[in-house]
């Protein structure tokens, strides 16, 4: 894939040098593109020696330009990301302005863009900001991340550009499916992340899913041509584009936006770490501390996945199955038990799975079972569409065989 790699003048440049690594790792060709801010936070000597290529920066470069070089750059590239990306790119391509060779290129190219955003976190939730990251998703430009953290200012929040490892694999999923469209024409449901259970008005109970495995799955399957429905519970992950997105907090809500999507569902792919259980009765006042202890009654949450499983005409359906120990015991019960055309299991703990941007895991169905060693969660979740591509459509043609009927005349 040859990409162009646009750096502007963020604190984040200096990631800059290993964001190409790690394309180049993954068999791209790398042209970088500089804004003259960028030059003020990485130097040109650096990128020229992981890129191997010339920086360019100037659209009046006359050797470079002679040739119409910021036309022959448009017309070379498979992606033009800008990592970081600034307010200022952002708004400039907005508005659809093209002082430099960068912003030209924007213009120029019929290439997918991507940006990967990264500025201070008041500066990203500016109405304005967040403004022009609306229009770009509605002329089909992505926008990958920025996540929740640290900043060089000092300060915690979203706005942070994604790790370089993530970006790279989430822009070669971006074109990955490219020509395949294994799930052209199907409509998916994801549910993701985590539900939150109220007790009081300001107390709940919940867990440490962040969400991440299931959006990589829903942007994955949307990457093969699907029609996706993303049903997540509260996150930080930014919401990924093209897909139809319904936000819930309880179990009791994520049920409900699941069987209103899942009529016209051809896969159900349960990723979110849905609540066991919920307080019976939700209280209308904060609770005080009044006393040394309490106890909270609590109810059995709906279970989305037996239910989904349960239908009369049930989609493919995939469970999720995150475990402390006996991962592949307990997902094996949990297969056979709630009737799953296929479950993925995973070990989580404080040292993995939930929260992490990396993920091991197992797919089992009836008579099978595939391994997938350590990887980001967006490189796991291509392999496993794949993976429930090709069994959706086994399932779906033995569905469709005519039945052999034998007649044995014995006399």
């Amino acid at each position: 894939m040859n990409v162009v790699l646009g750096i502007t003048g963020g604190i984040a440049a200096y990631k800059a040098p290993d964001l190409v690594r790690r394309l180049r790792e993954r068999g791209a060709e790398v042209q970088i593109v500089m804004t003259s801010s960028a030059e003020e936070f990485v130097t040109r000597t650096a990128l020229q020696a992981v890129s191997g290529k010339p920086i360019r920066s100037n659209l009046w470069d006359k050797e470079a330009e002679a040739a119409m070089s910021h036309i022959e750059l448009a017309r070379w590239a498979d992606m033009v990301l800008i990592a970081p990306a600034t307010a200022e790119v952002m708004a400039r391509i907005v508005s659809g302005g093209a002082p430099d060779l960068l912003t030209t290129i924007c213009l120029a190219t019929e290439a997918p863009i991507a940006l990967a955003p990264a500025m201070n976190h008041v500066m990203w939730s500016n109405p304005a900001t967040q403004s022009n990251r609306e229009v770009l998703e509605e002329r089909g430009i992505h926008i990958i991340g920025p996540e929740v953290g640290s900043q060089a200012c000092g300060e915690t929040g979203a706005g942070r550009m994604l790790k370089t490892d993530l970006i790279a694999a989430t822009v070669f999923n971006l074109t990955g499916g490219k020509g395949e469209g294994l799930l052209e024409g199907r409509t998916v449901v994801v549910t993701a992340g985590p539900t939150r259970e109220a007790i009081d008005p300001v107390r709940y109970i919940t867990n440490r899913s962040s969400g991440k495995m299931g959006y990589a799955i829903a942007s994955a399957a949307a990457a093969q041509g699907a029609s996706v429905i993303l049903v997540s519970g509260p996150v930080n992950v930014s919401e990924p584009p093209g897909i139809d997105m319904v936000n819930v907090e309880s179990a009791e809500e994520m049920y409900a936006a699941t069987h209103e999507a899942i009529s016209d569902a051809d896969i159900f792919i349960a990723a979110a770490a849905v609540a066991d259980y919920r307080p019976t009765d939700i209280l209308q006042q904060k609770i005080k501390k009044n006393n040394e202890g309490m106890s909270l009654e609590l109810v059995r949450c709906p279970d989305i996945l037996a239910s989904v499983a349960a239908l009369d005409a049930p989609p493919f359906t995939v469970g999720f199955a995150a475990e402390t120990e006996n991962v592949i015991r307990y997902a094996r019960s949990k297969l056979e038990k709630k009737k799953l055309d296929m479950i993925v299991a995973n070990r989580v703990g404080r040292d993995c799975g939930f929260d992490y941007d990396e993920n091991t895991a197992n797919a089992l169905w009836c008579d099978g079972e595939k391994a997938f060693p350590k990887s980001s969660k967006v490189d796991l979740a291509r392999k496993l569409i794949e993976l429930v591509a090709e069994h959706f459509y086994a399932v779906s043609a033995s569905e469709t065989q005519p039945k052999l009927t034998i007649i044995s005349n014995n006399d």
